[in-house]
């Protein structure tokens, strides 16, 4: 059984996950706006891996007997002033995301939970990838600079992504 606390922490982070897909379709959206598919592509996979983190929360503390409690989801943000603006909004939400997982391995310390703690390391090293990805991208993206050209072929790019459930989730 999972500690109260555990428990809702791990609700308050079902509601983080979620609100990041509904930013990240926020952005796909923002970028259909523009005609840049690509990126809108790249959100929409990005939403979809949030959307796939939230749902292995709430599997996960329903193997652990807790009660999954939905929360209200934020509205996000649907307008930008350039395409730098969205990744670096992408790579300091990850920061922040990054943040509230090292807060659930505390508790899971605090609280002698080995199995969350287990479990938490999945997400310890999906924010590594997470957060490298964004900052890769927002330094292409600041590296181009306004360079259309290097835009329309990271959009072309960005056109290919598909998502893929981890193998071993």
């Amino acid at each position: 059984m999972i500690s109260q606390k555990m428990q809702e922490a791990i609700n308050a982070q079902i509601n983080e996950e979620l609100f990041s897909s509904y930013l990240y379709l926020s952005m796909s959206a923002f970028f259909e706006d523009m005609s840049l598919t690509g990126f809108a592509n790249w959100m929409r996979i990005q939403a979809q891996e949030e959307q796939f983190h939230a749902m292995k929360f709430f599997d996960y503390l329903s193997e652990r007997g807790g009660r999954v409690e939905l929360l209200a989801i934020e509205k996000p943000e649907k307008n930008w002033p350039d395409i730098v603006t969205v990744f670096e909004e992408t790579y300091k939400h990850e920061q922040h995301i990054t943040a509230k997982i090292n807060e659930l391995v505390s508790i899971a310390a605090d609280e002698k939970d080995y199995a969350s703690g287990n479990f938490l390391q999945w997400y310890v090293g999906e924010q590594v990838e997470e957060e490298a990805a964004a900052s890769e991208i927002l330094e292409q993206i600041k590296f181009l600079g306004e360079n259309k050209h290097g835009i329309l072929m990271l959009d072309r790019e960005f056109k290919s992504r598909t998502f893929q459930p981890p193998v071993e989730a």
